[in-house]
This record gives structure tokens, sequence and C-alpha cells, in this order.
């Protein structure tokens, strides 16, 4: 990880609908930057139900609007189409 530079943290749903379809909802929780002494400062908007947060480099602003959905309650989520598009989660 490198100083100074900005990374996002999430917390990641998995749900299975009746038909056993298993999607994936990965929720904005925060920032996170890494510190010159390479501590890490976090800062949460939002605290996981499971306690899992995943943190990974921010993506430029521009190609993360076109992937953001709003769930219809201010906050920000993201909608994988399974796990791979994410990551692997």
């Amino acid at each position: 990880m490198v100083s100074n530079k900005r990374y996002q943290v999430f917390s990641i749903k998995e749900t299975r609908d009746g038909s056993g379809k298993t999607s994936t909802t990965w929720v904005k929780a925060g920032a996170a930057w890494i510190n010159r002494d390479g501590s890490m400062n976090i800062y949460l908007d939002v605290l996981p139900l499971d306690g899992k947060l995943h943190i990974r480099e921010a993506e430029r602003r521009d190609a993360a609007a076109e992937n953001k959905t709003s769930p219809g309650n201010g906050s920000l989520a993201l909608e994988a189409q399974g796990a791979d598009s994410m990551g692997g989660h």
C-alpha cells in the first residue's frame, strides 16, 4: 500500500433468493488512507452487520460513477454480477 493513496471501504452482502440464485451487493462503507509511517486511517460511514469490511484501491471517479446504483435510501451500492466482477468475493 502506498502512502497518501486513497482506498475505498466496502461491506459485501451475499443474498440468496427463493430459487437459490446468489447475488452480491457491495455497499460503500467509507474511505481509507495510508499514512507516511505505514499506518492506516479508516473513516466509516456505515458499520457492517457481519463485522466484515473489504478495502481496495479507489477507482477513478468517472469509472466508479458508471457502476453505481442507488437502492433508493440515499446510500451508494455496487451490484456485482456474481463474485468475479469485483475481485472474487
